[in-house]
């Protein structure tokens, strides 16, 4: 209703005599539409102070119509529709009805009034939605509201929609005049909008068409920047994604050389850590819910963590030098863990909510929106990948860590626990996958399959990245996140992920050490 009163209120400033005659209410309101269109349109240059209450009317279904009047029917009153004074309803009054192209019309009428409103968000909104309507009746209000426009942004919004409104005009040089401005723009309705121009029997002219063409190949070329920018991006989103999966499986597998088939599990662990993390927010602390993910980040890697532990000292310590049943252990603890997840939280996906501040995105281009959850996760796997690196490369662990991967004789006997050494190696592996398991929470409903679907991927990374090399990981997760990308875009998911496959696969024959070798326990066996 803001907009509407703002309505009335500029109509009374820019033209107070104006009112509504009888036959004009009654045009807008009965009729086959396109006539009521065109009665509508007629008014909206006039300014008429009546007009945004019929049409407010309109869109309420209270309009009633007998013979040559329009009636405004709300709680019992019965008001003239031309001049807003009470009036006895004829009993042969019928209802009008409205479309849903005549509903876009008259809301487009009413978003012409929030042209002017000193709410930006209220602005915007009134150009998105005359944006889907926008003919040359309503010219004189987009005028007034781009002499007025202070927003740039807006600005160069009610700029296109000017020349979208000169471009459905009679005028062949204003049609020229606007094909010509809307060149500039790299907006995908604005290429629809000329795509139309072009069809059968709509432009006539063939100056215009051949100005309409030369904007439409301007426009496909932005366009196609923001496609490309779009792939690149997803590539990096999903490269982030598989370097976090494959990080701790480049400590469990690359430097211990285990063959951790309920990686996946752990990663899965950590996102219910997350989606439990958030329960416990939701219930005692709501008014911190948006700040829920700061204390699931270290809970889902104390989770994983944990579970890790527990599995290197019960089983897999057994088993170091016999990858062979390692692989079978670890998957049949993969199922198991898988059953324990469905009997406490349920066979179901239970879903994640994401924080307020990690909802939404930033606009870039036109065809580009760049969601909040997904450049958190990229920045999240970067600081993963920066406190491992410093962790492997920097701290007492991380030496022990290395001189037990590279020589465990000798590590034995200057004093270093090897069995401690291992577990907290392990440990720090089943971690990550933790982290990596809360932040695909995320972007995704959270399972008892979760970590199936990223297990055969993450071995990818590391095989193809060098076994025992972190940096060849991080080589090897965004190569593989970009280049799948690129192939869906050409080939779709499914041959996508198979010719990914096939090209790891001949990598790995031609170059069996990955994209890195480094010696350590795993290449001496």
């Amino acid at each position: 209703m803001l907009g509407l009163a703002m309505m009335v209120a500029i109509a009374c400033l820019t033209n107070p005599a104006r009112a509504l005659t009888t036959e004009e209410a009654h045009a807008v309101s009965a009729g086959d539409n396109d006539a009521r269109i065109q009665a509508l349109q007629t008014l909206i240059p006039k300014n008429d102070a009546r007009l945004p209450i019929l049409v407010q009317a309109l869109l309420n279904d209270s309009v009633k119509v007998s013979g040559d009047k329009a009636y405004i029917v709300e709680d019992d009153k019965v008001l003239d529709a031309a001049t807003g004074q009470p009036a006895t309803l004829p009993e042969d009054a019928e209802d009008v009805t409205n479309n849903g192209r005549m509903s876009g019309e008259l809301e487009a009428v009413l978003a012409v009034g929030k042209l002017l409103s000193p709410d930006v968000a209220v602005r915007a909104e009134a150009i998105k939605t005359i944006a889907q309507s926008v003919d040359e009746a309503k010219l004189p209000m987009i005028d007034q509201a781009l002499a007025a426009e202070a927003d740039p942004k807006l600005k160069i919004q009610l700029q296109n929609l000017r020349a979208k409104a000169l471009l459905s005009g009679t005028d062949a040089a204003k049609r020229i005049e606007a094909a010509q401005e809307l060149a500039a723009s790299a907006d995908p309705e604005t290429q629809a909008l000329l795509m139309e121009r072009l069809q059968d029997g709509v432009e006539t002219d063939p100056q215009v068409k051949i100005e309409v063409k030369k904007s439409l190949d301007s426009i496909a070329s932005r366009l196609a920047w923001g496609d490309r920018a779009g792939v690149l991006f997803t590539g990096i989103s999903l490269g982030s994604i598989l370097l976090l999966a494959a990080l701790g499986l480049a400590i469990t597998y690359g430097l211990m050389g285990v063959i951790n088939m309920a990686h996946g599990e752990l990663m899965m662990i950590g996102a219910y850590a997350t989606y439990a993390v958030q329960n416990l927010f939701r219930e005692y602390l709501p008014g911190a819910f948006d700040w829920y993910i700061l204390a699931a980040v270290p809970a889902s890697f104390l989770a994983a963590a944990l579970v890790g532990a527990v599995l290197e000292r019960t089983v897999i310590r057994f088993l170091y030098g016999r990858p062979l049943e390692t692989l079978l252990a670890t998957w049949g603890i993969s199922l198991v863990l898988m059953q324990a997840v469905r009997g406490l939280f349920g066979a179901q996906n239970v879903q994640v909510e994401n924080p307020a501040w990690m909802s939404g995105g930033f606009n870039v281009l036109s065809n580009l929106t760049l969601p909040y959850n997904r450049l958190a996760i990229i920045a999240f796997a970067g600081l993963v990948l920066l406190g491992m690196t410093l962790l492997i490369a920097k701290t007492r662990m991380g030496l022990f860590v290395r001189s037990v991967t590279q020589n465990r004789p000798m590590a034995a006997c200057v004093g270093v626990n090897t069995a401690r050494i291992d577990t907290m190696a392990f440990s720090l592996g089943a971690g990550i996958a933790g982290l990596a398991g809360c932040a695909l929470s995320q972007v995704g409903n959270v399972g008892p399959d979760l970590g199936q679907n990223y297990i055969v991927d993450s071995f990818m990374v590391v095989v193809l990245g060098g076994v025992g090399q972190i940096a060849g990981t991080v080589y090897a997760a965004m190569g593989l996140g970009i280049f799948n990308k690129l192939l869906e875009g050409w080939t779709g998911a499914v041959l996508a992920k198979i010719m990914v496959l096939m090209f790891i696969v001949v990598f790995i024959q031609k170059r069996p050490q990955g994209l890195f070798a480094m010696k350590g326990r795993s290449a001496e066996a």
